[in-house]
């Protein structure tokens, strides 16, 4: 083999000065800040929250058609084409929604939380207000779902969008047959975290979910929902470092013993309040907003134990299919 030449001397020698660093990982705050301007993203659920992803209702809502109404089930909705469906049994006006959706933004920004909007809505897609399912936010940037039914396939563009225009990190986009959504997933503690896998959560979609929690070194837990029940957050929100509200009838018995293994304390919605109890954020540790007047007596129960509430009135929206959790999609919290 011939002698190597100048050029080649050169460059050889410019790769070794100049070579890869893996390390630190991606993830690190240095990397976060020099890269992407700060650190990005949640390892927990009850960190100081400092940014949200929101939607304020808009003419998306005008698909909705009261003259649809399926009588059998108390609600609303176009069965043939799959577009749109309406949960509760009687269809608030656009400005009502709107008022109280402006409520919990409110209420964020006095928690001190920056509230991002989504950039532009898709057509139609009259259930984007739930932003929760179309972003999950975990270390160092966030995961864009791919959600489950016709009538919210096309969220995950416009949530993409928005992302990239503030400098979010994106570190999966839920791809192939996988199907996700960010109701489905909770942070337990730091390196721990479940997914509710059920019919808008499959386990494509839970695999490469886990894909990126590996590369973190986070475990994940797969908790297969009762029924026809949607996400884990019908079932299960973390409220504090150390203490989740729950609905025991809705997980299943591993999973509670898990909890205990984990030394996570169980507050459970009293049988006498409806289960959206459990539909609440909390912007940081044991402090919740909360659907005021909604469940009484699990809230003076969290009341007695310390955990304190900011109650926010969300009825009208909570008709469309969501509550105050649905409707926030967390992209900053602190560590804890």
């Amino acid at each position: 083999m011939g002698a190597v030449s100048e050029f080649e001397y050169r460059y050889n020698m410019t790769m070794k000065i100049f070579h890869s660093h893996p390390e630190p990982g991606f993830e690190s705050a240095g990397q976060q800040e020099t890269v992407w301007g700060r650190q990005w993203g949640c390892d927990n659920d009850v960190g100081r929250l400092r940014k949200v992803l929101m939607h304020r209702p808009g003419d998306e809502l005008k698909v909705i058609d009261p003259s649809k109404r399926l009588e059998h089930l108390g609600s609303y909705g176009d069965v043939e084409n799959q577009s749109w469906y309406w949960r509760g049994d009687t269809i608030p006006t656009l400005e009502e929604q709107q008022a109280q959706h402006d409520g919990l933004a409110d209420a964020l920004r006095k928690e001190g939380v920056e509230v991002v909007y989504l950039k532009r809505c898709a057509p139609g897609k009259h259930k984007s207000i739930y932003t929760r399912d179309s972003v999950i936010g975990v270390k160092g940037g966030a995961i864009v779902t791919r959600l489950g039914p016709i009538v919210r396939r096309g969220e995950e563009a416009p949530a993409t969008e928005t992302l990239a225009s503030i400098g979010m990190p994106i570190l999966r986009t839920i791809h192939g047959t996988g199907i996700m959504e960010g109701g489905s997933f909770a942070w337990l503690k730091p390196g721990i975290a479940a997914i509710g896998r059920s019919n808008r959560v499959n386990e494509e979609g839970t695999r490469q979910v886990e894909e990126v929690l590996n590369a973190q070194g986070c475990e994940l837990l797969r908790v297969d929902l009762t029924g026809y029940r949607l996400h884990i957050d019908g079932a299960l929100v973390m409220i504090d470092v150390d203490t989740a509200i729950i609905n025991p009838t809705q997980l299943p018995f591993w999973f509670l013993e898990k909890l205990k293994e984990l030394k996570i304390r169980t507050i459970e919605v009293n049988p006498d309040d409806p289960s959206g109890a459990v539909n609440c954020i909390a912007v940081k540790p044991g402090r919740l907003i909360m659907e005021a007047g909604l469940s009484p007596r699990t809230a003076e129960t969290l009341d007695k134990l310390g955990i304190e509430i900011v109650d926010v009135k969300y009825d009208k929206v909570w008709l469309g299919g969501g509550g105050i959790h649905c409707s926030t999609s967390p992209l900053i919290r602190d560590s804890i």
